[in-house]
């Protein structure tokens, strides 16, 4: 009897469990009904808000959408950002009216809105010089920290290896390679004026991710342009471009490992440039256009020593460089956060120039970020050491009118020999060297040295012996 008893109970657990089971599957099969296709939801998103979406259906293929129209909200950037972004989707601006296109987030490239209400938010966590002398102090701790120069710094200094001086009417050319970690070589080429022997001002002169990069004309008229002026114009591979193909693939440019090696050989570049006794160490700026603009920014921030910073159709506080090799390292989450333009506001109060364009990330630069700059520059009374020379009509480049501003700030804020200098600055009588005479290791990359490391795989051997695992 004890044992019916028993099976009788047994069998109506399990109907009751069986019950709630059932009922499970039921709540379960009618949440999924919210489920949608990806290209299904784009078709509402369309109706829902009168727009147009362009997108390649093989992109959106199988690709569904759990609880899809409880994430739409009132606008479509609300919707953009709640649907799309998770799903690695974001919407690009056509230029048609009410016209988008859908592409691959983009982690580095925010709304500028996004951007604003960011720089805004860390606006609010400094109030008076002193507040941002804190802040300051613990973001560039921060950031060298996220770099791991602390663990490169142990690695003794290298000669300079310098070629043929090349010499023209009134300024020099001088290619160098320089050893950074072992195996690894930075190469440029150093204008510095030709009779000039003391208190010579330095600039430090990186590029973008344009064609040819330091060697295209319009660079080396900038070189050039500043050396006839008085300066020295140091300029310099990016990692993985340039002579540096000869020891890494271009596909290695865009690494974390990238954003290592170029601000450390900058580094180690800026170290030399420091220790020659014809330099003034009063006047060192640094001037790159795009990427190399972001790179600027990034050295100022870096390290102090910099007296001087001009980044060109760079800047932004919605976008944070195009490239790993300008944000594949976690400089930009340290200290609760930062970005491009507090970054630059490092700078402050030393002379800083802002150079934008009508076509890029730059466009709106007057809107929110350089009145940011001009309020940290307001903390120590120096409102005039940091300005803004804007192009609308041009686009992304370091062309003629942007190099004028560099320029005319540098003549003004570094206090150069004003003397024909109207003549200089119109670039005149420059002659372009071939690219081939601007390589340290020769036409072929016969003069590599024989320790040169070749590849990443084996740079991440060297980076781990110093306990960088990137």
């Amino acid at each position: 009897m004890l044992r019916k008893k028993i099976k009788f109970v047994c069998a109506v657990c399990l109907f009751f469990v069986s019950l709630v089971v059932k009922g499970q599957d039921s709540l379960l099969n009618y949440e999924h009904k919210f489920k949608q296709p990806l290209e299904k939801v784009l078709e509402m998103m369309q109706v829902r808000y009168q727009v147009k979406i362009k997108y390649d259906p093989r992109n959106v293929k199988d690709i569904m959408v759990d609880y899809a129209p409880w994430k739409f909200r009132a606008d479509l950037v609300g919707t953009e950002i709640n649907l799309l972004y998770p799903l690695g989707f974001k919407l690009q601006e056509e230029a048609k009216p009410d016209t988008y296109k859908l592409k691959s987030y983009e982690y580095n490239r925010w709304k500028p809105q996004e951007g604003w209400d960011f720089l805004n938010l860390l606006s609010k966590k400094y109030t008076d010089q002193a507040s941002w002398e804190k802040r300051k102090y613990q973001l560039r701790a921060a950031v060298r920290q996220a770099m791991y120069w602390d663990k490169l710094k142990s690695i003794p200094d290298q000669p300079i290896r310098l070629g043929k001086v090349r010499r023209y009417a009134d300024y020099q050319v001088q290619n160098f390679a320089l050893e950074i970690i072992p195996g690894v070589y930075i190469n440029g080429s150093i204008y510095s004026p030709l009779k000039q022997k003391k208190n010579i001002p330095v600039v430090l002169s990186p590029d973008g991710h344009w064609p040819q990069q330091r060697y295209r004309s319009d660079a080396q008229k900038r070189f050039i342009t500043l050396a006839r002026l008085g300066c020295m114009a140091v300029s310099y591979d990016l990692f993985a471009w340039g002579e540096s193909l000869l020891q890494f693939a271009g596909s290695d440019h865009r690494s974390s490992e990238a954003m290592l090696m170029q601000t450390w050989g900058a580094e180690r570049i800026l170290d030399y440039v420091m220790s020659l006794p014809q330099v003034d160490r009063s006047r060192v700026g640094i001037s790159g256009g795009s990427g190399g603009g972001s790179h600027s920014i990034l050295m100022a921030a870096l390290d102090d020593r910099f007296t001087l910073v001009a980044p060109v159709v760079a800047m932004s506080s919605y976008f944070f460089g195009g490239c790993p090799c300008e944000s594949g390292l976690p400089v930009h989450f340290v200290c609760g956060g930062t970005n491009n333009v507090e970054l630059a506001a490092m700078t402050a109060p030393k002379p800083q120039l802002i150079i934008s364009d009508g076509q890029d990330w730059t466009k709106e630069t007057a809107i929110n970020d350089f009145p940011y700059l001009q309020h940290i520059y307001g903390y120590y009374g120096q409102q005039n050491q940091v300005q803004h020379a804007h192009f609308p009509d041009e686009g992304h480049d370091f062309g003629y009118n942007k190099r004028q501003a560099l320029y005319t700030f540098l003549l003004d804020h570094f206090h150069l020999d004003q003397a024909n200098a109207a003549d200089i600055i119109a670039e005149t009588g420059i002659q372009i060297e071939p690219e081939e005479l601007l390589y340290s290791f020769g036409k072929e990359g016969e003069n590599l040295p024989k320790n040169a490391i070749r590849g990443m795989e084996q740079l991440k051997v060297v980076l781990k012996s110093y306990q960088i695992e990137l």
